[in-house]
Formats: structure tokens, C-alpha cells, sequence
């Protein structure tokens, strides 16, 4: 898919919107010094191509009890397509999955996942993922401390090629 040309006022829409994304299209209009009307054009148009997918609230998990958090590393057998197919229809239905990456080196596939606690990760790695058909191996590390967390993604490049 190719970059959309973004000019130096829809990459601060973005820079403003990705720190607060409940900014009022009076606020982010004063924010990025246009008015509110050309505003709201501009960011209609990020959404409607894509650029601006969706709006969230991000929670923090350990205020809402799920303070494990953990990395897990998943090997699939190599026999046959269908285990992949099921292991993804299943990674859907796990709420505990945030985030599922498919890998190149040792892994297949890298599971983000939160827990209360390490008894309720046992639980999800002994009924659910290695019940799984299909899994040769999984490792799993514990996030210690976490020392960076953001929702926001780099636009430096942008601003360079927008000139």
C-alpha cells in the first residue's frame, strides 16, 4: 500500500492527535493554526484513507487487576497449512492476546498477553494454548518493569519527504 503525501499541517493533525485523541476540532484547530472548518475537512480526509484508523481509550492494566504482563514465543508444527489457520482463529478468541505478531527466526508467532496473575496465566497456557492442535513449543517472558509505553508512531520521516 503507498504512503499517502501528508503535508506539514496534516502531520501536526497526527503529532496532536496522537497524544490526545479527544481533542475537540476547535482545540486541534487552534493547536495546528488553521481554522475549524479546514480542520475538520483535513482530518475527515486522514480518516476516510485510512491514515487515522480508529479512536481509542487506552487503559492502564494494572488499575484494571491485570498486572502480569508477558511475551509469548509460539512454534507451530511445520505439517500443513491448517494449523496456522485454527492457531489465528483462536488468538481471536482469547482476550487475553493484545497483540499477535507472525515472525521470521525462531518463532512463529510472538502473543502479547495480560493477566491477573501468574495462576490465571497457567490457567490460559495449559487449557487453552498448549490444547491448541498444532503447537510444538512456547516460551513465555515476564515483563519486569516497563520503562516505555506509547501509542504514538514516529512521523520524522514524513516531515522530511514533505518538505
Amino acid at each position: 500500500m503507498p504512503t499517502l503525501t501528508l503535508d506539514k499541517t496534516d502531520l501536526r493533525i497526527l503529532a496532536e492527535l496522537q497524544q490526545n485523541g479527544r481533542l475537540s476540532n476547535v482545540e486541534l484547530a487552534e493547536k495546528v493554526a488553521l481554522s475549524p472548518s479546514p480542520c475538520l475537512r483535513r482530518l475527515k480526509q486522514l480518516e476516510d484513507s485510512g491514515v487515522i484508523r480508529r479512536y481509542v481509550a487506552l487503559l492502564d492494566p494494572s488499575r484494571i487487576g491485570l498486572g502480569l504482563q508477558a511475551f509469548v514465543r509460539v512454534v507451530l508444527e511445520k505439517r500443513g497449512n491448517t494449523h496456522a489457520e485454527s492457531f489465528l482463529e483462536a488468538v481471536q478468541r482469547w482476550p487475553e492476546v493484545i497483540n499477535c505478531y507472525a515472525m521470521t527466526g525462531e518463532m512463529d508467532y510472538l502473543l502479547q498477553v495480560y493477566f491477573e496473575d501468574m495462576e490465571h496465566f497457567s490457567r490460559f497456557v495449559m487449557n487453552e494454548l498448549l490444547q491448541h492442535p498444532g503447537i510444538e513449543d512456547i516460551k513465555s517472558s515476564f515483563v519486569l518493569k516497563e520503562f516505555k509505553r506509547t501509542t504514538a508512531l514516529p512521523l520524522d520521516h514524513l516531515r522530511q519527504s514533505s518538505g
